[in-house]
């Protein structure tokens, strides 16, 4: 087989424009002197179908087009002149390109791209693969539970090593004689790097229909023995195995840093999610146990109750109906509106920061074990799009601007002409769909509205208190869900559209500022729903004498138990619905793309060739491509989710115990997923989950505040409070219910409101939720009592004191948990020494070595001028 390559190279150093510069990279597609695959002894149909070796692969199909076929040729030609080695293969029409990498190659590569390999070993110098903290306690949960740990015979040990930044001119730390020194995941990253910044870029020519495909290889089958990819599906991405830890050193070796913290994120959110399931199980079996004795139900379920009329919930085709018909309500209700769910609110507050301080410390001992700890995002390359973007920039002037990090000259726009008016479109194109995420909320509100009103026509059973609060909600986030998986698909688009044009240099600038984008949107789409149903719902209906309308609609009002039981309904469908459409997505749509790939490939891998076996390039070729944006859907799932167990949790208790469920199947389900529907990934670095990370702490911090303004405005706990304090004589909450229902006189209903039909005969009085004076009150009948009043300066209170109490104690925690542990910083800053040091002498000893050879040869000059010399003389 008859491998294309540049022959001898000479080397250039990192700053090479070759190399960086993709503006004076641009080859030009008219090749003259190129020669044709035909002309350079090219064997279309090889023997060799083993992957070993292969580093990268382009296919394409040869369908005659000649364009294509110079974009082709002048792309392979600067591969060449990068030093990669090209080898051909054909299958029908179907060709393939296989690309090696010379470790010439790969050491130029590896210190243009700064990355950090692992140097030789010091003498006398044990160091310390992880660090913690807690080294006692953490030893005893390992013994604890030794069932979840991996087997070592199939998982050994990965030993550490130190690592540095690669250079060439200190080679000598560096054992790059060892055939393992760059393993499989940095050649593909090197490779990579070169095909994104040669020519237009693969991802053009891709786009452009010049290549099929681009992709590392998987080293083998599901189901080939003896292979990594073998190895992780039956270990890893098996469901039985769901117990058992993940092969976290194994993942990043075969998918890349980017992927190995992803799930090291995912495992240990979801191992902290454990002590919140408890505590939301206790919660909610509290409830569960005082559901038919709290005094709340008994009123409701009583005598007293029955005999209760209640105010019409429409006008004119809604009947009054009995308070007894919320008992069932009431009751389950207590489930989650009880005392319990004050500790619980304020129990998860302080469990999100210090999940996520232990993130960081858990995220700071990966990245230093990765070799990831020195490597900063905002010092990247520019991404290529952005320099094709510029080098064929027409509205605009580039200039090259000194990039202050790498000190080289780069393409660079205007901040002001280009930067400012693309972002502010960008940002104006979101609030309109934010807006219209907001219209949607609306009118499912309006429809719950109007649902009200047209129910009442069908009957009392319809008509009924439990149906308006059980099945009118639950249609109502049903259709919400819709809207939102709509709109989500809509906006995930155009989000990608919007952020090209902001024109960002780097892959990180790019990623932060769509991530930002996209999760405010998904905040508003998801969440707003919520948000109506917690903190307006009921607020602001007025009373039967003078309703406030919209668009001639009377607003939704509380139950006399509140809306905490509609919020959590809400919460179920939305966050329990999400989840099991996105588990059913995760599970199908991946054979089904896979299959559509496959129909759109004509070529002749329809039919087996008896003479080509099948290669792993072609059954690599039948999978799943992965996008630009990786594990951005992963991470903004996740991350929704914990909004939902943060945000709103003191509403639904079991959110925690339905996440960790979830999650539990997830890990095994996206590693299923990759493993067996996707292509190879090429590897990316990442010292953490970067701004996800700074969401998650925002959404901490902000559940503080939506968990104390529930309990304060949505529950009865603070109005049962100051109700036993203020009103009670014995200090109990007896008749709380009786006193938080206010008096209507029926004669005093507005013109056209009053039910035109009514099985109650001679109401002359009915009840309401409000606290407000009755109708025969001497000075202000209607109007709000001071007891009101009492109540809210109480639940501003509780929210003040709430916050400040968790926020005292968060804050503690934060300042007893640095994000570093102090064994790790003292390893680092130890590590720099040694390494420091080692670079020391070993200058010292090439200077004293080169020293002495010269010495030697001023040497053996003298002796040989001193010879001719004496020669000289005897000849005189």
């Amino acid at each position: 087989m008859e491998l294309m390559s540049n022959g001898n190279r000479s080397d250039y150093n990192a700053d090479d424009n070759v190399s960086l510069d993709m503006s004076q990279r641009i080859i030009s597609m008219e090749q003259d002197n190129y020669p044709s695959q035909t002309e350079t002894n090219v064997v279309n149909e090889s023997q060799n179908n083993s992957a070993e070796g292969v580093d990268f692969v382009l296919a394409y199909v040869d369908n005659g087009n000649s364009v294509q076929a110079q974009k082709r040729e002048a792309f392979e030609r600067s591969l060449l002149d990068q030093g990669l080695h090209l080898e051909y293969e054909q299958n029908r029409q179907l060709c393939f390109v296989k690309i090696y990498a010379s470790e010439e190659v790969l050491c130029r590569f590896c210190e243009i791209m700064k990355l950090r390999m692992p140097i030789k070993p010091l003498p006398d110098e044990n160091i310390v693969e992880e660090t913690d903290l807690f080294d006692d306690a953490k030893s005893w949960f390992i013994k604890l539970f030794s069932f979840a740990q991996l087997d070592p015979t199939k998982f050994p040990p990965t030993e550490y090593k130190l690592a540095a930044e690669y250079s060439r001119d200190k080679d000598y730390l560096f054992d790059t004689k060892d055939k393992n020194f760059f393993p499989t995941h940095i050649r593909v990253m090197v490779v990579d790097f070169i095909l994104e910044r040669q020519c237009e870029g693969i991802q053009r020519l891709l786009a452009a229909g010049v290549y099929s495909a681009a992709y590392p290889l998987h080293d083998g089958t599901i189901k080939q023995k003896g292979s990594t990819r073998t190895l992780l599906y039956e270990e890893w991405g098996a469901t039985k195995k769901w117990v058992k830890l993940q092969p976290l050193d194994t993942i990043r070796e075969y998918f890349g840093i980017n992927f190995a913290m992803y799930f090291a994120w995912l495992g240990f959110y979801t191992y902290m999610l454990i002590p919140a399931s408890i505590a939301g199980l206790l919660c909610f079996f509290y409830g569960l146990i005082g559901m038919n004795s709290n005094q709340l139900a008994e009123d409701a379920c009583g005598t007293w109750a029955k005999e209760t009329i209640m105010c019409p919930q429409c006008d004119k085709t809604c009947d009054f109906w009995r308070l007894s018909e919320t008992c069932l309500l009431t009751r389950v209700t207590y489930l989650f509106d009880n005392p319990a769910m004050v500790y619980f609110a304020a129990f998860m507050s302080v469990w999100a920061v210090f999940y996520l301080e232990l993130w960081k410390r858990r995220a700071a001992e990966l990245s230093y074990r990765w070799g990831v700890v020195g490597w900063d995002r905002t010092a990247d390359h520019s991404r290529p799009q952005y320099l094709h973007a510029l080098a064929n920039a027409k509205l605009f002037k580039v200039k090259q601007k000194l990039n202050p990090v790498t000190r080289v000259k780069e393409p660079h726009v205007s901040f002001w002409k280009v930067r400012v008016p693309a972002t502010f479109f960008s940002f104006s194109v979101v609030l309109l769909l934010t807006a219209l995420a907001l219209a949607a909320v609306f009118a499912v509100v309006l429809y719950r509205m109007a649902s009200i009103t047209s129910t009442s026509l069908f009957g009392r059973e319809v008509d009924s208190a439990s149906y308006k609060t059980f099945a009118i909600p639950a249609i109502a986030a049903g259709i919400n869900l819709v809207c939102i998986l709509v709109l989500n698909y809509i906006y995930d688009w155009l989000a990608v559209y919007l952020t090209e044009m902001e024109l960002l240099r780097t892959q990180a600038e790019f990623d932060d500022s769509l991530t930002l984008k996209v999760y405010l949107f998904q905040f508003i789409n998801y969440y707003a729903s919520i948000f109506y149903v917690a903190f307006l719902k009921g607020k602001f209906v007025g009373y039967p004498k003078k309703y406030n309308k919209i668009l001639g609609f009377r607003q939704e009002e509380c139950a006399p138990g509140g809306c905490l039981m509609e919020l959590s309904i809400q919460l179920v469908i939305i966050m329990v619905g999400k989840q099991a459409v996105y588990t059913v997505m995760e599970m199908f749509l991946p054979i089904l793309y896979k299959y559509w790939a496959l129909f759109r490939i004509h070529t002749g891998l329809k039919q087996k060739d008896p003479i080509v076996p099948r290669s792993q390039w072609i059954r690599d070729l039948k999978l799943l491509d992965w996008s630009a944006r990786g594990l951005y859907d992963e991470y903004l799932e996740m991350v929704i989710q914990f909004g939902f167990i943060t945000l709103f949790v003191v509403a639904f208790p079991l959110a925690p115990f339905f996440a960790l469920a979830n999650n539990i199947f997830e890990m095994r389900l996206d590693a299923t997923k990759f493993l067996r529907h996707y292509r190879r990934p090429v590897p990316r670095r990442a010292r953490d989950i970067g701004i996800w990370g700074r969401i998650l702490d925002a959404l901490a911090r902000i559940s503080v505040t939506t968990n104390g303004f529930i309990i304060a405005f949505s529950s009865t706990y603070i109005p049962r409070l100051v109700y036993m304090t203020v009103v009670s004589p014995d200090r109990t909450d007896i008749g709380f219910l009786n006193h938080s229902l206010a008096l209507f006189d029926t004669k005093d209903f507005a013109n056209g409101t009053a039910p035109l039909f009514s099985s109650f005969e001679n109401v002359t009085t009915c009840r309401y939720a409000e606290y407000r004076n009755p109708p025969d009150h001497f000075e202000l009948p209607y109007k709000r009592p001071s007891i009101y009043w009492h109540i809210l300066a109480a639940r501003l209170a509780f929210v003040v004191v709430f916050q400040n109490a968790v926020g005292l104690f968060t804050m503690a925690v934060q300042w007893c948990l640095s994000d570093k542990p102090r064994k790790l910083r003292d390893q680092i800053k130890r590590e720099t020494f040694l390494t420091e040091e080692l670079i020391i002498k070993s200058e010292a000893e090439r200077a004293k070595s080169k020293l002495t050879d010269d010495q030697l040869l001023s040497t053996g000059s003298l002796r040989k001028r001193n010879t001719h010399s004496s020669e000289f003389s005897e000849d005189l």
